[in-house]
């Protein structure tokens, strides 16, 4: 790599799995920085990083990127750390409170509540009937007493399709397969010493090793196939018919693929 390969990855639990061998050991030459969603977005587009594990809706917003084949966070069902938690029915609901960590659930929210319950609610900050929860937090969310939607599982109703939450993606002048190569040998690291990164992930977080591993083994999949493509391609045409975005444009893949 010609000069430093700056890496902004995810600091949540749910992105474990892909960030663990860079966090853990990161080569000679690779510089990593943990950040909220919306700072990997906004380090990739302002060039700060070069590498970012982006909320999927920010591919459509910064020019010039590069997506890394086959490596996502994604959800064929219940997600349990993306959810709209709500004080009223949800026929009810007409004000939301938005996370501004994740980008990519704001609008997937937007695009659930219009398009499966007719509702057009007030998105804004301060008391609401409902707001959205994402990462960890909504992991420890006491739901008692509320009306909750898990997102991932809405879409799969809605759509038939799993959900991609955020992927690899790297700006066009660094994407190389040696890059590619990076970032899987991170994903595969973290297979690798599984138990381990449970164990970790279980004291840094305060949830229990049996709660962290099943989230990671069954809530969560980080090898896109087809089917999440398929699924990525339809948020991505929603969420421009509803001004989300502007006109979607098509997945430009990395030399690898």
């Amino acid at each position: 790599m010609p000069r430093t390969l700056r890496v902004s990855v995810v600091d949540f639990l749910n992105a474990r799995p892909l960030t663990w061998g860079l966090l853990h050991a990161p080569p000679p030459g690779v510089e990593v920085s943990r950040d909220v969603p919306s700072v990997c977005a906004a380090k990739l587009a302002s060039g700060e990083a070069d590498v970012g594990l982006i909320p999927s809706i920010e591919y459509q917003r910064i020019p010039g990127l590069r997506v890394v084949p086959g490596l996502g966070i994604a959800a064929s069902s219940e997600v349990r750390s993306v959810l709209l938690v709500s004080e009223v029915s949800r026929e009810r609901i007409r004000s939301v409170a938005l996370d501004p960590a994740s980008r990519t659930s704001a609008a997937l929210t937007r695009i659930l509540l219009k398009r499966v319950y007719g509702l057009a609610p007030d998105y804004r900050d301060g008391e609401t009937d409902a707001r959205l929860i994402i990462g960890d937090p909504a992991l420890k969310t006491r739901l008692n007493g509320h009306v909750v939607l898990d997102l991932a599982a809405e879409w799969r109703a809605f759509s038939g399709h799993p959900f991609v939450f955020a992927f690899w993606a790297v700006r066009a002048e660094r994407a190389t397969a040696e890059v590619d190569a990076l970032l899987r040998a991170s994903h595969g690291a973290a297979i690798e010493h599984f138990d381990a990164l449970v164990r970790e992930e279980a004291a840094a977080t305060g949830l229990g090793a049996a709660v962290v591993e099943d989230y990671l083994r069954h809530a969560l999949h980080y090898d896109l196939e087809a089917g999440d493509l398929e699924g990525l391609r339809l948020f991505y045409r929603l969420a421009a018919e509803d001004g989300l975005i502007g006109e979607a444009r098509p997945l430009a893949f990395s030399s690898a693929s």
